[in-house]
């Protein structure tokens, strides 16, 4: 008899269940290891997977997480190309991709993404077809559409990161600014993640007290306290960081943990997320934006109907929201 069999007695007969609350990160560059790190910190599921095409980064990022396993919550860390390991997988997450460089726009990554992600979705979908469908890669919004027509999944099970980022730097700087904690800070940006991201200043409030209705200016022209540049840092922001570290990392990654936790754990938490916007606010295309959305563990559930006042909502810069790629796509002609 082995040591083990000395040990251990079976009590029960045949194989035990498996992960019951399996999350796949897919892409183990600077954005996916934060995701998986902020995943596990937050004991978020019983299982992670990690798959990439770097088999030697990846081989190592997943030994270096095994090794911290005495000080985590998750019983399971696999890693491997092949994408039979994110079977079953409650949530996957999509950060792999070409990074966004120093003075690049995300919009400038959308051809190199798409072609990615045709290889990437499939197989995600071939293996764990009743699985949520997270798109991390930038531009967010337009491969969020592209995840969505490749994988043939329903609305509520693809969501994009989306303005989920840009609000927090939104709030964090209204906490410096306020000299509050962030959490108490309220205040959405809604639309494209990053350059023409819409911040919604009748929304904007602490515990309740609008601050444009303190500040009837807030974020126009003429505001003798130019909140308008608490927006312009938010959008400056990735690009400040970019330019002193060469990418961002951790901020993305907690904000994708805090995702997938309201839908691992049911939460029917609010969060801006990038959705099919069609028949929304005007907007008559297949086009996906970030608005308030509800997730729980059937995914996206509902969306909330903001009130949107033309005034009330200036972009710092106008970026196409159809880039040439989006109209009237189809698997075919990604």
């Amino acid at each position: 008899m082995s040591t083990k069999e000395k040990l251990i007695g079976h009590v029960m007969k045949e194989e035990p269940v498996g992960s019951r609350c399996k999350v796949t990160v897919v892409g183990v560059g600077m954005v996916g290891m934060a995701t998986a790190v902020s995943i596990l910190l937050k004991d978020l599921c019983d299982e992670l997977a990690l798959v990439d095409v770097m088999e030697d980064k990846l081989k190592g990022e997943a030994m270096d997480l095994q090794h911290g396993s005495l000080f985590l919550k998750t019983h399971k860390i696999v890693a491997d190309k092949d994408y039979s390991v994110t079977a079953n997988s409650k949530v996957v997450v999509v950060t792999a991709g070409a990074r966004q460089q120093e003075g690049e726009s995300r919009l400038n990554l959308v051809q190199r993404n798409v072609n990615i992600f045709k290889f990437i979705i499939p197989n995600i979908v071939k293996y764990s077809p009743n699985c949520i469908l997270m798109v991390v890669s930038n531009p967010v919004d337009i491969l969020t559409y592209v995840a969505w027509k490749l994988s043939g999944f329903p609305r509520h099970r693809v969501i994009g990161s989306g303005t989920n980022l840009d609000s927090a730097r939104f709030r964090h700087i209204m906490g410096e600014k306020l000299h509050l904690h962030p959490s108490s800070c309220h205040g959405w940006i809604i639309g494209e993640h990053g350059d023409s991201s819409v911040p919604v200043w009748s929304g904007v409030n602490v515990a309740g007290v609008s601050l444009q209705g303190l500040n009837p200016k807030m974020g126009a022209e003429g505001d003798p306290e130019n909140w308008k540049a608490v927006h312009k840092m938010v959008v400056d922001g990735a690009y400040e960081v970019i330019k002193l570290k060469g990418y961002t990392s951790w901020a993305i990654g907690m904000s994708v943990a805090d995702l997938v936790e309201s839908i691992m754990k049911n939460l029917h938490k609010v969060h801006p997320v990038s959705t099919l916007v069609q028949g929304m606010h005007g907007v008559k295309d297949e086009v996906f934006l970030s608005i308030p959305c509800i997730l729980g563990n059937s995914g996206l559930t509902d969306v909330i109907h903001m009130t949107l006042k033309p005034e009330g909502a200036h972009p710092v810069k106008s970026t196409p929201l159809n880039s040439p790629v989006v109209p009237n796509m189809t698997p075919d002609t990604i």
